[in-house]
C-alpha cells in the first residue's frame, strides 16, 4: 500500500494533536469539556420557559387566542394521539430528518477528508461549499422543485445539503489544525494513506466532527420545517399547515413543541455519543 505523499503535510496546519498517534500521549483532559457528562443544568432553561408559560396563562397575561395555555395544548396533543394523526405524521418527519441527516453527514465528512488531505481536493471542493454556505436553503427550494418535483427526493435533498455544510466546515477546520509534527512522524515511519487517515486524521478531526454534528442535527429539523410546508401531504409541518388554514393555534403550538423536543433530545443524544467517543479516544491516548 502506498505511503503518504508530501502533499498531505502541506494540507495540515499546526494545532491540536489527535488522541493517540504512533504512541504519543495526549495531555490530560480538563474537568469541563465536551467529553464529560452532560450537566443536569441543560434542563433548567426549558423548565423556566414552561414555568413562565404556565404562570402567564394562569394569570391571564397571555391571551389564549394568541398562545393557548399548556393544559389546552396538552389536551389537543392527547386528541391527536387518540385519533392516530400525531403518531403517523411524527414518524414521517423523523424518517425524513433521519435519512437526510445520514446522507448529509456522510457527504460532509467525505468532502472534508478530500479537501483536508489534498491540495487538488480543496481546490475542487472548498469553493462550491463556500458558495452553498452563502445561499439560503429557502432560495434553493424553487430550483429543487423544478428539478426534482415536490416528492420525497426534493425534501431529502434540501435536508442533506443543509446538513453537509456544518459537518464539512467543522471537520475540515480540525483536519487543518492537526499538528504537522505528527504528519512528519507518520511519513517517517511509512504509514499508508489509509492508516494515516485512521490513526491521525480522523482522531484529530473528531472534536470538530461532533461540533458539526450538533449543528447538523439542529439544522436538519430547521430544514424539515421548511420542506414539510411545501406541498407536503404528511409530517408535522403538514399538520401545522393544515391547522393554520383552519385557525387551530393549539395544533400549531403542539407541532412547535414537538419540533423543539426533537431538537433538544437530538442534541442530547449527540452529546452522549460525543462523550463516549472522546472518552474512548482519551483511553487510547492513555
Amino acid at each position: 500500500m502506498a505511503t503518504l505523499d508530501a502533499g498531505v503535510l502541506s494540507r495540515l496546519g499546526r494545532g491540536s494533536a489527535p488522541a493517540r498517534v504512533l504512541g504519543k500521549r495526549k495531555p490530560a483532559r480538563p474537568r469541563l469539556g465536551p467529553g464529560h457528562p452532560i450537566p443536569f443544568g441543560v434542563a433548567i432553561g426549558p423548565t423556566l420557559l414552561i414555568v413562565a408559560w404556565v404562570l402567564g396563562s394562569a394569570s391571564g397575561t397571555l391571551d389564549p387566542e394568541t398562545l393557548p395555555a399548556p393544559w389546552t395544548v396538552a389536551e389537543t396533543a392527547g386528541d391527536l394521539i387518540s385519533d392516530g394523526r400525531l403518531q403517523s405524521n411524527l414518524l414521517t418527519s423523523v424518517q425524513r430528518a433521519g435519512i437526510g441527516l445520514g446522507i448529509g453527514v456522510v457527504v460532509g465528512l467525505v468532502l472534508a477528508l478530500i479537501a483536508g488531505l489534498s491540495r487538488i481536493g480543496e481546490a475542487l471542493v472548498d469553493g462550491p461549499i463556500q458558495i452553498k454556505r452563502a445561499i439560503p436553503t429557502l432560495a434553493l427550494i424553487p430550483l429543487f422543485i423544478v428539478w426534482f418535483g415536490i416528492g420525497e427526493e426534493m425534501k431529502l435533498l434540501v435536508i442533506s445539503t443543509s446538513v453537509a455544510i456544518p459537518i464539512y466546515l467543522n471537520t475540515h477546520a480540525h483536519l487543518r489544525s492537526v499538528d504537522a509534527r505528527y504528519v512528519e512522524l507518520a511519513q517517517t515511519v511509512g504509514l499508508s494513506r489509509l492508516a494515516f487517515i485512521r490513526r491521525v486524521a480522523l482522531p484529530g478531526a473528531l472534536p470538530g466532527f461532533f461540533t458539526g454534528l450538533r449543528l447538523a442535527v439542529t439544522i436538519s429539523w430547521l430544514a424539515l420545517v421548511v420542506v414539510e410546508q411545501v406541498n407536503a401531504t404528511s409530517g408535522i409541518g403538514y399538520l401545522m399547515t393544515q391547522a393554520r388554514t383552519y385557525g387551530q393555534i393549539d395544533v400549531i403550538v403542539v407541532g412547535l413543541v414537538i419540533y423543539g423536543l426533537l431538537g433538544l433530545f437530538g442534541d442530547l443524544a449527540v452529546r452522549a455519543v460525543e462523550r463516549k467517543a472522546l472518552s474512548w479516544r482519551q483511553t487510547l491516548g492513555d
